[in-house]
């Protein structure tokens, strides 16, 4: 195995998946709403670049809001169900471990996506949510990256690397 450089002075053996924490509305776009800015996370985590990591507090959120009527969608107990399911089938369950002081989140129900994420080592902290992408410019840093969809799709080699993946099985199966 070999070294990368995985930002915020981690380091990753490559090989290893990158560990990433999805907030509760980065989860809505890949559950309800099939948003496609959540593509490239699908793709990494299809190819086994990516890991998602999920706990009990952030877990128990996403089924609160399940149950809230979303945009035109409103969920009925058998699709909030199926949504947990496939939560549960892509995500690692993990607790996170104590970790040093963290910045308080403006926004106390944002906090938890915080300690998780140091608390596991993520690299990244996925969402779209303002108050805790202001902590991304906060200084001294975070020991892990808070980025949009967007902004983790910007990361270099992650499309690229979905797709020549998806390329060697579709290649594989002609053969």
């Amino acid at each position: 195995m070999e070294i990368a450089q995985a930002g915020r002075g981690k380091i990753r053996l490559t090989g290893m998946p990158l560990r990433l924490v999805l907030d509760t509305n980065v989860w809505l776009d890949w559950l309800v709403f099939h948003d496609h800015s959540v593509k490239p996370l699908r793709s990494a985590v299809a190819c086994g670049e990516a890991e998602i990591v999920i706990n009990a507090a952030c877990t128990s959120e996403l089924l609160r809001v399940l149950a809230y009527p979303l945009q035109k969608w409103a969920l009925d107990v058998e699709r909030q169900t199926a949504c947990i399911v496939q939560c549960r089938t892509v995500a690692r369950m993990m607790e996170a471990c104590r970790t040093a002081a963290l910045p308080k989140c403006t926004d106390p129900d944002d906090q938890k996506f915080l300690e998780l994420a140091a608390g596991v080592d993520a690299h990244y902290l996925v969402t779209r949510d303002q108050t805790l992408l202001a902590l991304a410019r906060r200084r001294p840093p975070l020991p892990f990256h808070i980025v949009t969809p967007a902004q983790f799709a910007m990361r270099p080699g992650v499309e690229s690397l979905a797709q020549g993946r998806a390329q060697q099985a579709v290649s594989g199966e002609h053969r």
